[in-house]
């Protein structure tokens, strides 16, 4: 009995209908011969509930509801939920579903009303973008069915309580997983590289084809052969990459809902992916008082899911970051020069200066990318016209921080320190293109 008061629910018809009858009634006060059509109608009522309760409670039969979403979301990325609906009933249902969504995606009014023909299947999905790492919780998959009278509800619940973690960027790893594989990467956005000098690994010696370099002929083996012969080279291999990513109080700053530092970490993980297809090793660590997060440089097949539950973990609450701890910490463990993408952000010259001596001492024995970021509301607020003297003074500072954003790559220019200055939804492309740059003119 208890079980059936918690799953009965009254519509908002049958409370207009209600509503109607009182109506009714008061008008019989002063018009008597509407009572006895006041009280017809309050018994018609009544025999249809129950007819409504018998339909709904009676039989076994129920509708049931699953929500089938992945083991994990993807941080920063549309997330597919999916509602699987089976009506057991022998007539239509109507159906009201409350989800009751993570507290962090903050949607208090979700709710979804489908109609499903007796006894057949229907599925409903929506999608949920979350833009924290961590653990989401959804409560209840409620389900309210009314019968066809739509005088009464009954309640089902499903689903309760279940927990989902939340890991970077997924989506887009496998989105740029066949970029490893291609000699086409421009098709994905990238720009072709051309390559520059003869600093790969020397693979073979083949008969010269219309189209190779000229500069590649082998004289000896073409003298032996009769004909002309070229050195095929491929890329260097093995070679270290290290991803350093500050998750110092620059890095707090949202663009579209998403830190600074989740987007370095959904980017550091593409990349990872594609060092290690090319048969380079990928390591990473995170710095801010202290260096953690630590993955040493390797290519063996555990790599990803190491890196991958390294960037999960990744917590700050944001201090100012320690550069001359980072300049110590690179210094002691990575002894083989290595190719380092600094993720971090520099807004004045002042910033850069106050680092600038670690980064140079950093760039002496390991090629340094330092990889920071445009602010899009600046570069907004730049491109708007401006029609009065407020506007104008709001327009020329952002132009003076956007120039001075220039200035700083020139600045490390100077010192043979690589800049990638992107925006943060271009990042994970940029920074795989300076990469890609990188191992075909074998600047490492």
């Amino acid at each position: 009995m208890v079980q059936f008061f918690k799953q009965l629910y009254l519509n908002n018809f049958l409370f207009y209908c209600l509503i109607g009858i009182i109506l009714l009634f008061t008008i019989a006060y002063f018009f008597p011969m509407f009572y006895n059509a006041a009280w017809y109608l309050l018994y018609i009522l009544i025999a249809f509930s129950v007819i409504d309760i018998l339909l709904l409670f009676a039989s076994n039969k129920k509708v049931i509801g699953i929500r089938n979403m992945a083991e994990k979301l993807s941080n920063g990325d549309e997330n597919e939920i999916r509602i699987a609906l089976n009506n057991q009933y022998t007539f239509p249902v109507y159906l009201k579903i409350i989800d009751e969504i993570p507290f962090q995606f903050q949607k208090r009014n979700f709710e979804v009303k489908r109609r499903i023909k007796a006894q057949e299947k229907d599925d409903y999905k929506y999608f949920l973008r979350p833009t924290e790492r961590g653990e989401y919780s959804f409560g209840n998959l409620n389900i309210y069915v009314a019968s066809p009278l739509r005088l009464i509800s009954r309640r089902f619940t499903f689903d309760n309580n279940q927990m989902v973690p939340t890991y970077p960027s997924y989506m887009q790893l496998r989105k740029y997983d066949l970029m490893a594989f291609s000699n086409n990467l421009f098709q994905y956005g990238l720009k072709k590289i051309r390559r520059i000098g003869h600093t790969m690994e020397f693979e073979q010696i083949k008969e010269y084809v219309q189209g190779d370099d000229l500069r590649t002929i082998n004289w000896k083996a073409t003298a032996k052969k009769n004909q002309l012969m070229v050195n095929q080279f491929q890329d260097e291999k093995s070679q270290n990459v290290y991803m350093i990513i500050d998750k110092g109080r620059v890095m707090k700053m949202p663009f579209n809902g998403l830190s600074l530092l989740d987007y370095a970490i959904n980017a550091t993980l593409v990349l990872s992916n594609v060092i290690l297809k090319k048969q380079d090793k990928a390591g990473m660590f995170a710095f801010s008082k202290k260096v953690e997060n630590r993955v040493v440089a390797e290519k063996r097949q555990s790599q990803m899911q190491q890196i991958m539950e390294n960037l999960y973990n990744i917590k700050t609450d944001f201090f100012e970051s320690d550069f001359s701890r980072l300049y110590v910490d690179v210094k002691k463990h990575i002894n083989q020069r290595s190719l380092i993408m600094l993720y971090t952000n520099f807004e004045t010259l002042d910033g850069l200066y106050r680092q600038l001596p670690y980064l140079k001492g950093i760039a002496k024995n390991h090629l340094l990318v330092v990889v920071f970021f445009n602010n899009t509301e600046l570069d907004e607020l730049i491109h708007q016209k401006a029609s009065n003297v407020q506007e104008i003074y709001d327009k020329v500072i952002a132009e003076k921080f956007a120039f001075e954003k220039r200035l700083i790559v020139n600045e490390l220019r100077k010192y043979g320190i690589y800049s990638v200055l992107t925006q943060p939804e271009h990042l994970t492309l940029d920074t795989i293109n300076k990469y890609l740059e990188i191992k075909a003119r074998g600047i490492l």
